[in-house]
């Protein structure tokens, strides 16, 4: 999407370095790193779901404009075509 290198570096280390530990008996144990993911309630969240959502938007439109994905059916008794179509906006 055009994002410069390093805000892709930043947000790589937003998500990738979080460090976390555990009480056991009221005394910490050794530090572990989460290795993947953000954090529940973390303030990202949404805003790279949004990020997410319109790069596989952006994909499955030119999928679709190059004839490369068709769509599918599922079911046998009562099938359903599964296909994909730009939102219109209002």
């Amino acid at each position: 999407m055009g994002f410069p290198m390093l805000w892709r570096k930043w947000i790589k280390e937003c998500i990738g370095t979080t460090i976390s530990l555990v009480l056991v008996n009221g005394s910490p144990i050794d530090e572990f790193s989460l290795r993947r993911g953000l954090r529940q309630g973390d303030p990202q969240s949404p805003f790279l779901f949004l990020l997410a959502a319109k790069g596989f938007h952006v994909l499955m439109k030119t999928l679709t404009n190059i004839d490369l994905f068709h769509g599918y059916t599922v079911g046998r008794n009562a099938p359903v075509s599964l296909t994909y179509s730009s939102p219109t906006t209002l």
